[in-house]
């Protein structure tokens, strides 16, 4: 986690997630108990989250995986890594994956999606707001958006404003549920780390 909160650029994440995707599953998110895509996944389909959903920073598929279990799709991905979205791929959750740079652009018809849904992706040295209101622009009006914010980044980067001045204008009904990250097995500097769940409507 140290070296994933230290990323500077698009690339540094293309290495990293590269060589990480073949035991990111089985090493880094069992061994350390992560959670953050099933709170992610749940808090939408709690909120009436509906399909068609983009599943933004997908990765290996969790969240994916958890939104199927929950009876929601279909589900389409993206992710800087085409390597994450190989494994994410094996697990046939998808309707559609494609390999995606937030800062260059979301790819994808306009107002495409029912839902949008994203966990993992807003943190330390990853994405921050800036990239929401082209983010936001795949969602229909009435869209469900359900995405997490590590609790540090949502401050360092000013997240609140951002979303204090879309409120009312391009979505209503904005929530913030702060959670764990890990679980109770969770290990090492990082493993008390919280997040923000926030939940809002498109207008």
């Amino acid at each position: 986690m140290d070296a994933a909160y230290a990323l500077q650029t698009p690339q540094d994440s293309v290495r990293l997630y590269g060589d990480w995707a073949p035991d990111y599953d089985s090493g880094f998110a069992a061994e350390q108990d992560y959670q953050l895509h099933a709170h992610v996944a749940r808090a939408f389909h709690s909120a009436g989250g509906q399909g068609p959903v983009l599943d933004v920073g997908a990765g290996t598929g969790l969240c994916g995986e958890v939104l199927a279990r929950l009876g929601v799709g279909p589900v389409d991905g993206i992710d800087i890594s085409p390597e994450m979205l190989a494994m994410a791929q094996s697990k046939k959750v998808y309707r559609r994956l494609t390999v995606a740079d937030l800062y260059a652009g979301v790819p994808g018809r306009r107002a495409a999606y029912a839902g949008i849904v994203s966990s993992g992706t807003f943190t330390n040295g990853h994405v921050g707001p800036e990239v929401l209101l082209d983010l936001l622009a795949v969602g229909r009006p009435d869209a469900l958006v359900a995405m997490s914010v590590n609790a540090h980044h949502y401050a360092a980067k000013g997240f609140a404003a951002v979303f204090d001045a879309m409120a009312g204008d391009r979505l209503t009904g904005l929530s913030l549920m702060q959670t764990r990250i890990y679980g109770e097995q969770g290990q090492g500097d990082h493993a008390k780390d919280l997040a923000f769940i926030v939940t809002f409507r498109l207008l």
